[in-house]
């Protein structure tokens, strides 16, 4: 579900949301981390699909870096050791809010279906 957002400057800024832990995992953990590369901060993760997610990383498409979905550390490319930008969001009665006091949810953007996408567990907020 792709949501925009809108910062402080009044900026609309797009997210990714991910379900952490297996299928099988009780407790609901999801994440969420602005969908710009560390690399280059004004490039996006994803190319409006949604973010690839394999083996508990998350892939930029542009740059081919790894991120550790769980602390959204690169953990390989060019901008290794960096970190995405969290958001804080909660889980609550079978949805996923924004709760974080510096953004402000401003509503949907499109996705497209891009079955070649190796994608698991993400969302785009």
């Amino acid at each position: 579900m792709p949501d925009d957002m809108q910062d402080d400057d009044d900026d609309v800024r797009e997210a990714i949301l991910l379900k952490l832990g297996g299928e099988d995992d009780d407790a609901e953990a999801v994440v969420g981390w602005l969908n710009y590369c560390q690399h280059m901060t004004h490039i996006k993760l994803d190319k409006g699909s949604g973010a690839p997610v394999r083996d508990g990383e998350v892939i930029c498409v542009n740059h081919g870096a790894l991120f550790a979905a769980d602390s959204g550390e690169c953990t390989y490319g060019p901008c290794e050791g960096a970190f995405l930008n969290e958001l804080d969001v909660r889980v609550a009665d079978g949805g996923v809010y924004l709760d974080d006091g510096d953004f402000e949810y401003v509503g949907e953007g499109p996705v497209e279906s891009d079955d070649d996408l190796s994608s698991s567990s993400n969302v785009i907020l």
